[in-house]
């Protein structure tokens, strides 16, 4: 089979669409950078929407947390507290146990409804470790919106109660943009770092469906059967580096318009800060 007879076989394997077996016996360097590749849609899958929802649900818990309520500030501090306090790995094994006990039938009376259908996708990988990334980072997200939330300089909001902007409005028009472009340089980094969280789905609980894992599933396959994982390994961490660079571009683009009223001298500039512990 030939590299490109390869790509064709094997590029959207990982959803399976194409060839339905591994490779096996020789297994060239084309085979697992096909495949790795295959995998990586996965990869930007579960980031990609975990950083989406959790973007707003963010901005809602780090707005909850600087409300004057008790009821509505201790939620949004405990919340955030718990999911930044305890490690990633183990939220992915907890939310596994938790969510393949879901009951697949409700007994009422005599009847029985299957709701199999409702419950069994919360053990799958595509929904449950979605789920998990998105709250882990949805809670350092928040705490990132929440540290900028209270450096809005107090001058932008006296000049807003000056121009009658109370409430809401007040809020989009003065807080929030502010709030964004404080916040950006910093949300860049997690956006970055969620993308690299997205290899643990591979070590947690939740299966992968008929071999249609990510990047390190079939990384961790070419190591197995070929006894070399300075090859499929290495393919991974290329991988990873462009698409962190793409982050970095995209981020960059946003972070540009966000400050696009400042002087070119004050305007905040994008830096990668890997957190070496998470």
């Amino acid at each position: 089979m030939s590299c490109w007879e390869t790509v064709q076989a094997y590029a959207l394997r990982s959803l399976g669409i194409g060839e339905r077996l591994l490779p096996r016996g020789e297994i060239g360097l084309c085979e697992q950078i096909t495949l790795i590749g295959s995998g990586l849609i996965w990869n930007i899958y579960f980031g990609a929407l975990a950083l989406f929802f959790g973007f707003f649900f963010a901005v809602a818990l780090a707005v909850g947390k600087s409300a004057r309520a008790r009821l509505i500030r201790k939620p949004a501090e405990w919340f955030i507290f718990v999911f930044r306090g305890s490690p990633l790995f183990i939220q992915f094994f907890l939310a596994y146990f938790l969510l393949v006990r879901l009951p697949d039938e409700i007994v009422i009376g005599a009847s029985v409804t299957d709701i199999s259908w409702l419950t069994t996708p919360f053990a799958r990988a595509w929904l449950g470790a979605l789920i998990v990334l998105f709250l882990n980072t949805s809670a350092y997200a928040g705490e990132i919106f929440y540290g900028a939330l209270q450096s809005v300089p107090k001058g932008d909001l006296e000049a807003a109660d000056a121009y009658g902007m109370t409430g809401f409005k007040r809020f989009r028009r003065v807080t929030y943009p502010t709030m964004l472009r404080l916040a950006w340089p910093a949300y860049t980094n997690e956006a970055i770092f969620l993308f690299h969280a997205t290899t643990l789905v591979y070590f947690s609980g939740f299966p992968a469906f008929r071999q249609q894992g990510d990047a390190l599933y079939y990384a961790s396959y070419f190591a197995d059967r070929t006894f070399n994982p300075f090859v499929p390994y290495p393919i991974v961490a290329a991988y990873f580096i462009v698409l962190t660079l793409l982050v970095i571009l995209a981020f960059g683009a946003v972070n540009r318009h966000l400050n696009r009223h400042l002087p070119t001298e004050r305007r905040a500039r994008l830096r990668y800060r890997p957190n070496l512990i998470r």
